[in-house]
């Protein structure tokens, strides 16, 4: 793996950190802001929405200039942001201040997720991806916590001073080790018009909501997990850094697991991830006044939510391969939109006084439905795989009438016979049909298809006669 991809995880470690640590900082920053836990929480969700709206729009906006440019210029805006929000006179520009900083996050994933994919060959995106998705983990690990002891003992304003630390480091590191990179102003160079033309896809529409729904289910209970463990489960604040670094353990796991298996079995690792997570989600409803319960359910709820988030990524590179840098921003926006109502669902729930047991169920309810896109899905891609392939008979010899006029019955293979029938036939490949470059998915089987990346394509080929002509999205 180029030391470039360990160094854009190294960046994200800043970038989730500020993203999730609110998660421990709730119940201090609330009682200094004078604000309800669910008006703190939508501070989370304000970061996700600046997230849904700012990586498309920046992707869109820093399409045509250098990557390594727009990467170091997006992380010092988001430092900036963090510096803002420290200096919060109150909670309204706190909240200005985390969009703010949302956007430059957003920005950052979808450039360093386009940078991350196009350094590795096909067969390793989701590998590189989980490098990336890695940066969340440790984050959730030792940032996390970390934001949660410096907001009990130094007040919650230091955190996002830490966090400011932190993208300066990052920073440094891009403009040393990622590589100088110019946007092709040739044939090849970026179009707008080109990449946007994926949201045709009905494969991109699925896989963001699924990528949305996972996500939703998650953080509808992530975001209220101190309270939870403070309120219900009975533990006393001091337990939350510790909870909140066992679930970053177990998404360090889950990322871990997930990019070792995503590239092979795509589909059956995001079957698998979901599945878990709708049943730990209920199984921590059904305890929550455990405590013992709750921890080891939490541990449990990090490996399954990442181990899916590899797949998740790769899967929308694969359906939107024509279009990498709004690929990225695409998955950014989907897991943010998640990100986004998980946390306003589940401040609704509590709202309505049905308690923070509630939110677990939420979560279980919304993981259901990922499931049942991913499922969507793939019968989707089982269906439309044959219709990837563009396929012509090469035109029949001329062949002797005989005296009573039968041109010789069944024609054989290369002959003229419909493409198909011949069991030897050339199996499917990418398409290059309405879908406007995105690639064929590679599924469970781990073939990698066409790309839409230069470089990436397959050549035609010709097997009994049918010319297969695969990767000219």
């Amino acid at each position: 793996m180029p030391i470039a991809v360990y160094v854009l995880g190294l960046s994200v470690f800043s970038l989730g950190t500020s993203e999730f640590m609110l998660s421990g900082l709730l119940q201090p920053l609330a009682r200094d802001m004078g604000v309800s836990i669910p008006q703190a929480g939508l501070l989370v969700s304000a970061f996700a929405i600046g997230m849904v709206v700012g990586a498309p729009l920046l992707a869109a906006a820093t399409l045509r200039l250098p990557r390594r440019t727009t990467l170091v210029a997006l992380l010092a805006a988001f430092g900036l942001g963090q510096v803002a929000g420290a200096l919060a006179p109150n909670y309204a520009v706190l909240f200005a201040s985390r969009v703010v900083s949302a956007l430059a996050c957003a920005g950052f994933w979808a450039v360093g997720a386009a940078v991350a994919v196009s350094l590795v060959p096909v067969t390793a995106r989701a590998r590189a991806m989980a490098v990336m998705i890695g940066g969340l983990s440790i984050a959730n690990i030792a940032g996390v916590p970390a934001g949660a002891l410096l907001g009990q003992h130094a007040g919650w304003r230091a955190a996002f001073w830490a966090v400011a630390a932190l993208a300066a480091v990052g920073l440094v590191g891009v403009l040393a080790l990622v590589p100088r990179t110019e946007v092709p102003t040739g044939s090849d160079r970026p179009r707008l018009r080109a990449e946007l033309a994926i949201y045709r896809d009905r494969q991109v529409w699925l896989a963001l909501i699924g990528t949305a729904l996972n996500a939703a289910a998650v953080f509808c209970f992530f975001s209220y997990l101190a309270p939870l463990l403070t309120d219900v489960a009975g533990l006393s604040e001091s337990w939350v850094p510790s909870v909140l670094a066992l679930f970053g353990v177990g998404a360090l796991i889950g990322t871990t697991v997930g990019g070792r298996t995503a590239d092979a079995h795509l589909f059956g690792t995001m079957y698998v991830g979901i599945s878990a997570a709708a049943v730990v989600l209920a199984t921590l409803a059904l305890t929550a006044q455990h405590a013992v319960a709750v921890v080891l359910l939490s541990l449990l709820l990090g490996v399954a939510a990442f181990g899916t988030a590899p797949a998740l990524n790769a899967r929308m590179f694969n359906v939107a391969g024509a279009a990498p840098t709004l690929a990225g921003a695409t998955t950014t926006s989907a897991f943010n939109i998640g990100n986004t109502l998980g946390p306003w669902l589940g401040g609704l729930v509590i709202g309505a006084g049905w308690g923070y047991r509630a939110v677990a169920w939420t979560g279980a309810v919304l993981a259901v439905g990922a499931l049942a896109t991913t499922v969507a899905a793939a019968r989707l891609h089982r269906r439309t795989e044959a219709s990837r392939v563009i396929t012509r008979s090469v035109p029949a010899a001329p062949t002797a009438a005989r005296p009573d006029g039968d041109t010789g019955g069944e024609t054989g293979p290369g002959t003229g016979t419909a493409p198909g029938r011949d069991a030897t036939a050339a199996a499917p490949s990418a398409k290059a049909t309405g879908n406007t470059g995105a690639a064929s998915d590679p599924g469970d089987a781990g073939s990698t298809g066409g790309t839409g990346i230069p470089g990436t394509a397959e050549a035609p080929t010709v097997a009994c006669g049918v010319s297969t002509e695969a990767g000219r999205a």
